[in-house]
């Protein structure tokens, strides 16, 4: 096997495995660990940072691990462990299949459904005579994955709640603040505890009774639903549901869940015709079963604030931006200045996916100058503007007089003190404070021993011009 042959048997390994072909990043570490390069090499090679390199050569062969049944695949022995596979025959054929002993794999059944297409192929990561069960994926629906900056916390905190049997997890943020990458790199971690996994975008907002169609489909094993198949049953309870996840640990991803809610309406109500997914997510809390819902959104369900607590199976990790370890955004942009990068990350509140927009524009306008962009007086949104707006448009009449009312005020506002020019009762504003809570647009401070509210500098410089 030569180099070119063991990046294809990779490839495919990591399609069938994640879903997703390497990245070029990723290419260029194994053809580096191939040739025992080092990382600081493949960095200065690649025109990326060496702790970056390194993030993603642990990640990769993490996942190697884990696909090849191994018990640590690494840089070091990672050429070693591909020849002695070959040994125990591998083939790669040219029509887009692997052959590992007796386990075969099609790269092209991965596109819509990443299946076996027969039992006997109904394990992949076995090794000869030793043998695990597959993880059947269908990540058809997940995005492409972004640059993945470090959240060991969130990872460890998402981890435990999976192995101590949580039914429902919530993640919640402003979007762009990383869910959707946050969840790719925790499948890797996890996936050894499922039998199924599968990726759903609500992004068009399907019928609750076809999503359910979908994902009982799925945990058949791609076989069709068995008609005549009772749509109010999905619509009421999803009773077939239950039933494939008391009989399998499925772990099911629902990926923006914010677009079944109302806009113009306080956080977490639904759609008309939508109601039942309240009704649904309540029961896959409080039924029994071993599998496991992880709903990403930017709002956060009403449902899951009485569902929720210490020793309950329901969730919510609120994700905020990131801390130092942004900086890696500057770095991939080639900015300088780091001394200034700390107050960019402040401003723009660690959002990776505003920290790219905002270098972007430093490099566009201002050569890559942060302390020229820093100068003015106005904080730039530049293409954030559009970003901003789908998030306020959502906003109802009284959400947006006390966001208006937040951006006018310096210090944190105290709630108990209401301005005479807002025309909100005690009730109202109570209830519009929690709402924008629930969409990530308020920050909560303590100050004398009482909660106070502020919104962040790139909100606050929006609303005002709209103004």
């Amino acid at each position: 096997m030569d180099v070119e042959e063991a990046l294809e048997f990779v490839d495919h390994l990591a399609l069938t495995t994640t879903g997703k072909h390497l990245d070029s990043l990723q290419k260029a570490i194994l053809r580096g660990a191939w040739d025992n390069q080092k990382y600081k090499e493949i960095a200065q090679h690649h025109n990326r940072s060496e702790k970056y390199v390194k993030e993603v050569g642990f990640k990769l062969w993490k996942l190697l691990s884990v696909a090849l049944g191994e018990e640590q695949v690494s840089k070091a022995n990672f050429r070693a462990k591909l020849e002695n596979l070959q040994v125990g025959n591998i083939s790669v054929f040219g029509n887009g299949c692997i052959h590992i002993g007796n386990i075969s794999a099609d790269s092209s059944q991965f596109s819509k459904k990443l299946q076996s297409e027969a039992q006997d192929k109904d394990k992949f990561n076995e090794k000869t005579s030793n043998s695990k069960p597959k993880v059947h994926l269908d990540l058809a629906d997940a995005p492409e994955p972004n640059l993945f900056y470090n959240r060991t916390s969130e990872l460890t905190t998402l981890e435990n709640w999976i192995l101590s049997r949580t039914r429902l997890i919530s993640i919640l943020g402003l979007s762009g603040i990383g869910k959707t990458a946050l969840t790719l790199q925790l499948i890797p971690q996890i996936q050894h505890e499922f039998d199924r996994i599968i990726w759903r975008s609500l992004r068009n907002s399907p019928p609750l009774a076809s999503l359910q169609t979908d994902l009982i489909k799925f945990c058949r094993g791609g076989a069709p639903v068995p008609a005549p198949y009772p749509e109010e049953r999905a619509t009421t309870g999803g009773l077939p549901l239950l039933e494939y996840l008391r009989s399998h640990r499925c772990l099911i991803i629902l990926d923006d869940v914010q677009t079944i809610f109302s806009s113009q309406q306080l956080a977490g109500n639904y759609q008309p015709g939508y109601e039942n997914y309240g009704a649904f997510f309540k029961q896959l809390t409080e039924s029994s079963h071993n599998s496991c819902l992880i709903l990403l959104s930017g709002e956060k369900p009403r449902e899951i604030a009485t569902l929720e607590s210490e020793n309950r199976p329901c969730k919510s990790l609120q994700l905020n931006g990131l801390g130092p370890e942004a900086q890696e955004i500057f770095r991939e942009k080639g900015l300088g200045e780091s001394e200034k990068w700390s107050e960019l990350i402040d401003l723009y509140r660690g959002n990776p996916l505003w920290l790219n927009i905002v270098a972007t524009m430093i490099q566009d306008l201002f050569s890559g100058s942060v302390s020229e962009f820093l100068s003015y007086d106005t904080l730039f949104l530049g293409d954030l503007e559009s970003l901003l707006h789908q998030q306020c448009d959502r906003l109802t009449a009284s959400e947006q007089q006390a966001m208006g009312w937040l951006a006018s005020t310096p210090e944190p506002a105290d709630i108990s003190k209401i301005p005479e020019n807002l025309q909100l009762s005690r009730a109202e504003l109570l209830n519009v404070m929690q709402s924008l809570g629930r969409r990530s647009l308020v920050e909560t401070v303590q100050k004398n021993g009482r909660s106070h509210f502020k919104i962040a500098p790139v909100i606050r410089e929006y609303i005002t011009n709209k103004k």
